[in-house]
């Protein structure tokens, strides 16, 4: 294979190939981002922008003491180009990072726009052989019908696949406030949430309802494809057991409301959805009922009575590629070492893993056009052991957001071996670990 040029090709605006142009134009490459939407929509996506947040609106906790917010830690150092848009956006989330999707994804848009190293092609692209080398494919998991055809001939190989479920989304002034009241768990944050409280009969007449209600049924070809852990509908979570959500998303722990001694039995929360407050999500309620069923439903909800919904929830079947088998290391195919993957096709899920994946890609990527060794973050660090996460040998291989497990275990040293180490501290030591090697790793 001839040695390529500086010339890059991104198929995808997404969260990942935004990132992934940015960060090669900032590294004087001439990149081309091809973007189908303006042309054809996903069944998700409803703008022809770029980074366009189809799910919830919160990019993950920034909590220093969290695997997420140490991606973040790492993410800044890199000049993160969704990062600082995200901050630009930012709408109270309490310790989350939540954004007003539209601010965000125009600020982005208008980045790459008016970049002078890149350009913009709006097209859809229909095979990988028509896209010039080096071409990094952050196409998603909704990638067109014909490119993923071709993508699954390449890799001679059916894709996996996942559900992934969206929330609905509330107007403000529809919300009642003289039930609801604002607040965050345990007094943390700047009381940024609403808060719908929920007796022991309430809770379980909306489960009751929610179990009857009509559900917008798989096709027979999406049977046997699973739901994401980390996205699950609420009739998924209803299935292993009644308590699930009262320990899940409606957990009233740390929620008393004012003037109230009694904490409730659950909590419904709603987050703040875009800068003006105008319109708040429905936190944990992804869900696949039919429209109709929704609003009955959610309306059962104290302080919900009379929600207007802006937005309702919906359900769609998203693709990825088995990344240990198909990939190299660097997320190149095995098959052909200048086309590259990044993003949530690659088996990340959450907004910024994909982001940090597709940041990943563009440093890699220049590495080996440089004829470099590539520079793989340490596997300490919480870019590291994502990377790790999707690219380590494993049989049974699915989507993964950051979290502690994908971290290297701490290092005890031999005479404390037999001391239990509380788990606050054990993770604290991993984040300095992490934090340390990351440092180090920026350095070289």
């Amino acid at each position: 294979m001839n040695q390529p040029h500086k010339k890059v090709y991104v198929v995808g605006a997404g969260l990942a190939g935004s990132e992934c142009a940015f960060q090669l134009a900032e590294r004087g490459y001439l990149v081309t981002l091809i973007e189908m939407r303006d042309q054809k929509m996903t069944p998700a996506h409803k703008t022809p922008l770029f980074a366009e947040l189809v799910c919830s609106n919160s990019l993950g906790s920034t909590t220093e003491y969290s695997a997420p917010g140490q991606l973040k830690w790492e993410a800044e150092r890199l000049n993160s180009l969704i990062l600082k848009s995200a901050f630009e956006a930012q709408v109270p989330a309490g310790m989350a990072l939540g954004v007003d999707r539209e601010i965000f994804s125009k600020n982005i848009t208008l980045a790459l726009e008016n970049h002078p190293n890149i350009t913009i092609e709006r097209r859809t692209v229909h095979s990988l052989e028509e896209i010039p080398r080096p071409a990094v494919i952050a196409t998603g998991p909704l990638t067109d019908t014909a490119l993923a055809e071709s993508m699954k001939e390449h890799f001679d190989d059916e894709f996996m696949y996942f559900f992934d479920a969206i929330a609905p989304i509330i107007d403000t002034d529809s919300i009642n406030m003289d039930i609801a009241w604002k607040a965050d768990r345990w007094g943390k944050g700047t009381n940024d949430y609403i808060n719908c409280p929920l007796n022991k009969e309430q809770y379980y007449n909306l489960l009751n309802e929610i179990k009857v209600a009509r559900k917008i049924e798989a096709k027979d070809f999406e049977k046997e494809t699973p739901y994401f852990e980390g996205c699950m509908p609420i009739e998924a979570m209803l299935e292993r057991g009644d308590e699930t959500l009262r320990f899940g998303p409606l957990s009233p722990k740390g929620l008393t409301p004012p003037n109230c001694t009694e904490r409730p039995y659950a909590v419904v929360q709603l987050r703040q959805e875009n800068k003006e407050a105008t319109a708040y999500n429905m936190v944990g309620f992804q869900t696949k009922m039919a429209y109709g069923d929704q609003k009955r439903v959610f309306s059962m909800i104290p302080g919900l009575e009379n929600a207007e919904f802006l937005k309702l929830g919906s359900i769609h079947r998203n693709l990825y590629i088995h990344s240990p088998k198909k990939l190299n290391k660097d997320l190149s195919s095995l098959k052909d070492p200048f086309l590259f993957f990044a993003g949530q096709i690659t088996g990340v899920e959450g907004y910024f893993e994909s982001t940090c994946i597709g940041l990943l890609v563009a440093m890699m990527l220049t590495d080996k056009i440089e004829n470099r060794e590539i520079n793989f973050p340490p596997r300490k660090s919480a870019m590291g052991s994502l990377l790790n996460a999707i690219t380590e040998e494993r049989e049974h291989f699915q989507p993964t957001n950051i979290n502690f497990s994908l971290l290297p275990p701490l290092e005890i040293p031999e005479g404390v071996k037999n001391k239990k180490i509380p788990k606050r501290e054990k993770r604290d030591r991993m984040l300095v670990f992490a934090k340390k090697a990351f440092s180090e790793w920026l350095m070289k």
